[in-house]
C-alpha cells in the first residue's frame, strides 16, 4: 500500500479530526493516538496529557504549560497535538487528526 496524498481540502479535514474520535471517562492511559482536540462532557483533569512537540498545553517546557491542578470545564473543546492521555476524573471526545 502506497502513502496516502490527500488534496488541500481533504488535508484541511484530517487535520481538524475528522481521522476519528473516542470517549474516554477512566483512567487508563490513551497512547498510540494522534489527538487533535478534546472536548470535555464534564469537568475534567488530567493526570497526563503529553503534547506532539512544547507549543501545546501539557507539561510544562517551551510554550507549553503543565495541566497538573487544573480542571477543565464541561462543553470547553482545546485544540492542540498530543500523544498521550490519562484522565484523573471526567469524561472526554478525543478527536484523531493527523500532525
Amino acid at each position: 500500500m502506497g502513502i496516502r496524498t490527500y488534496d488541500e481540502k481533504e488535508a484541511g479535514n484530517v487535520a481538524l479530526g475528522q481521522v476519528g474520535c473516542f470517549c474516554e471517562e477512566g483512567t487508563t492511559v490513551i497512547t498510540g493516538k494522534k489527538v487533535v482536540a478534546i472536548q470535555f462532557l464534564e469537568d475534567t483533569a488530567f493526570t497526563t496529557l503529553t503534547p506532539n512537540t512544547s507549543s501545546f498545553v501539557g507539561t510544562a517546557g517551551g510554550n507549553g504549560d503543565s495541566v497538573a491542578g487544573n480542571t477543565f470545564p464541561t462543553g470547553l473543546t482545546i485544540f492542540g497535538q498530543w500523544t498521550a492521555i490519562t484522565l484523573a476524573s471526567g469524561s472526554i471526545i478525543a478527536y484523531e487528526g493527523a500532525f
